[in-house]
């Protein structure tokens, strides 16, 4: 097995340990106990505008669904675990079209499927490579002039991981239970996103975990 074969084995290995760990996170909550921040609220008027239904990548219990569902706007959400689908059935019986499947496969979209893609605090668990091959699948969904929104892990959030563990890349970390974590600063923003147009980027913390956690709040766009 050479140099690379290993490199993605062990990426394959953290996923599926990444996906036993969500899928116990994700065993049962009601929908009332779901709560979700603001941070969509200053890409309102792209979401209003949207007439297709909105990607929620990595949707996890539902929280940006909800937001999303109570606008008025139709979602599709997508995660690895099989919990977290099950119980998005559960609490949001609105939601036609849900999706579980690994984002590192590709996605199951046809080209220029929807104007909106949204991942919050999913997309930072992954090797360069991998990250750029799941940014071509985001890019190849979204129509012309689509828009991605998205949340990471900063550099700074130590209260959740920065700097821990054995470092694989430049600011990605396997954690003591094999996973893998990616943290960004603004250098890492302009790497992986270099070739789309920023509408906005600015780290911030977000107080909906009991520490509060320090990330990158980001909008870009498909050039034309």
């Amino acid at each position: 097995m050479d140099r690379m074969e290993i490199k993605n084995t062990k990426q394959e290995m953290a996923i599926e340990k990444a996906n036993t760990r969500w899928n116990e996170i994700h065993k049962s909550y009601e929908r009332k106990d779901i709560v979700y921040d603001d941070w969509l609220e200053m890409f309102q008027k792209e979401i209003k505008g949207c007439n297709t239904p909105i990607i929620d990548l990595g949707c996890g219990s539902g929280n940006d669904t909800l937001y999303l569902i109570e606008r008025g706007k139709k979602v599709i959400s997508c995660d690895y675990s099989s919990n977290a689908i099950e119980n998005i059935h559960i609490n949001f019986p609105e939601v036609e079209r849900t999706e579980c499947f690994d984002m590192t496969k590709g996605l199951p979209f046809e080209d220029n499927f929807t104007d909106i893609i949204i991942s919050d605090l999913s997309l930072h668990y992954f090797t360069e490579e991998t990250t750029f091959h799941i940014l071509d699948e985001i890019k190849r969904v979204l129509k012309p002039e689509g828009i991605f929104l998205f949340r990471v892990n900063s550099v700074k959030d130590v209260n959740h991981g920065a700097g821990e563990g054995k470092e694989m890349e430049r600011h990605l970390y396997e954690t003591a239970d094999g996973r893998y974590k990616r943290f960004f600063d603004l250098d890492d923003i302009e790497h992986f996103f270099g070739e789309w147009k920023k509408i906005f980027v600015q780290e911030e913390t977000m107080g909906r975990y009991k520490m509060e956690k320090v990330l990158w709040r980001c909008g870009v766009q498909v050039e034309k």
